[in-house]
């Protein structure tokens, strides 16, 4: 399936679903129109979210395959960025701001 990822099917998302465990938990790829992998992963909330960027297809399999087996090392050799504030819900201080 990663191999088949083109720019008119870019996307390709593996879940994880357990009884008892609340929030989201995935790892998902999006193969972008300058020939590389965009590679996230959430932790169960939106402040666990995470990004990184890499031109290897057999990387980013690695990372898939690991993830999905429930490796603990199959992060190791990226480098990742939390962009969980692009999730956050607004406070209600955020309301309240002017938006210029």
């Amino acid at each position: 399936m990663l191999a088949n990822l083109q720019r008119n099917n870019p996307h390709l998302t593996l879940e994880r679903r357990d009884e008892g465990r609340e929030g989201d938990w995935y790892i998902q790829v999006w193969f972008r129109d300058n020939n590389t992998y965009q590679l996230e992963y959430r932790d169960g909330v939106p402040a666990e979210h995470f990004q990184t960027l890499t031109v290897s297809q057999d990387k980013v399999l690695q990372a898939l395959l690991s993830w999905a087996a429930g490796k603990s090392d199959w992060s190791e050799g990226f480098m990742w960025n939390n962009i969980g504030h692009m999730f956050a819900s607004p406070t209600p201080e955020d309301e309240d701001k002017p938006t210029s």
